[in-house]
């Protein structure tokens, strides 16, 4: 029990360093350049911006790393509902079911999702989001893991990222208008798109290849399970993994451009490959070196994700932070004060959720 708590921490924690740029962490860089000087913290502030289109940034791996992981969890569960009865099935396709159905609704609510106003125009609600994504690909990842043999997973999920390139490369192209995504989003996904936009960047067909990200979340998971207490096993597990991931996607890159917005293949590949990196590094500095004060940062954060996403759009954390640091950020230079404010940002929700996190609070759909 130690062993797999120690696991599951290391899992907090890299969940924890997800959240933490959504938090505020991204927004560091600009002033700590501005108040040195030095190059590092402006290719810092660069990777901190989603890509406009084609090619990659550090900013986008934070969605994909969040859908990895809910995979992780799976993985390390290896549950399987082969062979039972509907009896007891049932409760789990329930619970599955209610996690799926609550994070779209808290989807809608994070994009203040009901347009016009009450009486809601149900025409003008946004109804894809990032929280809706998370739900569908980690609903149908446990579907197939439930259902399916551990060589069919695999075989499921080369089919995934080989059919959606197939579908994506004949029928349309890799723009914004001319893609299927645009063409499906236009005629099946209800409501409004973001920014109103020919496609939705979490439209319905771009949904299918994140149940890869998952899947992938889940073979590491497993991985972490099978090789339990084996650290040098799970490291070069992890490690070559990766490396394979990364070497197809660049690759790939050439004739199947990496891109976020229509969430492609060759962006799958890279994305995991980088979340097992960092997996990997976790497991490296959590259960083998037993960094606890830099594990505990991150998983104050991590135990509460959802939570913390939510509180991002529904809480002006800037108004607190000036509220609280307004008069110490005044008294010092332009680019000191505007650290403070973006510190005391990631401080005062920190502290909420350290308050949560010592009375073993933990909010999860």
């Amino acid at each position: 029990m130690a062993k797999k708590k120690q696991r599951l921490a290391s899992v907090d924690a890299l969940r924890g360093f997800d959240m933490f740029w959504i938090i505020g962490g991204e927004a560091l860089f600009l002033p700590l350049f501005a108040l040195t000087g030095w190059s590092i913290f402006q290719f810092g502030h660069a990777q901190m911006q989603h890509t406009p289109w084609h090619g990659f940034t550090f900013y986008d791996l934070i969605f994909p790393l969040f859908i990895f992981l809910s995979g992780v969890t799976l993985g390390l569960a290896n549950k399987s509902l082969r062979g039972l009865p509907m009896s007891q099935r049932a409760p789990v396709y329930r619970k599955a079911t209610k996690r799926l159905l609550l994070l779209i609704l808290l989807g809608i609510l994070y994009n203040h999702g009901w347009g016009t106003g009450i009486p809601a125009d149900l025409s003008e609600i946004r109804y894809a989001s990032v929280l809706a994504r998370i739900g569908f690909a980690w609903f149908f990842a446990a579907m197939i893991v439930w259902h399916f043999g551990i060589r069919s997973q695999y075989v499921i999920t080369a089919c995934i990222l080989l059919g959606y390139w197939l579908l994506q490369a004949t029928a349309g192209n890799y723009t914004p208008d001319g893609s299927v995504n645009a063409w499906v989003d236009q005629h099946f996904l209800p409501g409004i798109t973001y920014q109103n936009r020919a496609y939705d960047p979490e439209g319905v067909l771009s949904t299918i290849p994140a149940i890869a990200n998952a899947l992938f979340g889940v073979f590491a998971g497993r991985w972490l399970s099978k090789h339990a207490g084996n650290h040098k096993s799970i490291l070069k597990g992890l490690f070559v993994a990766a490396a394979i991931c990364l070497v197809a996607g660049f690759v790939w890159h050439w004739v199947y451009p990496v891109n976020k917005e229509l969430w492609t293949s060759s962006f799958v590949l890279i994305t995991c490959g980088c979340c097992l990196l960092l997996l990997g590094l976790f497991y490296l500095l959590v259960d083998m070196w037993h960094w606890k004060s830099f594990t505990y940062f991150f998983s104050v954060i991590g135990c509460n994700a959802i939570l913390v996403y939510l509180g991002t759009s529904l809480v002006s954390w800037q108004y607190s932070s000036k509220s609280v640091f307004g008069g110490i950020a005044a008294a010092l230079p332009q680019a000191a004060g505007i650290l403070v404010i973006a510190g005391g940002v990631i401080l005062l929700q920190w502290l909420v959720l350290r308050f949560l996190f010592k009375r073993g609070i933990f909010i999860s759909p």
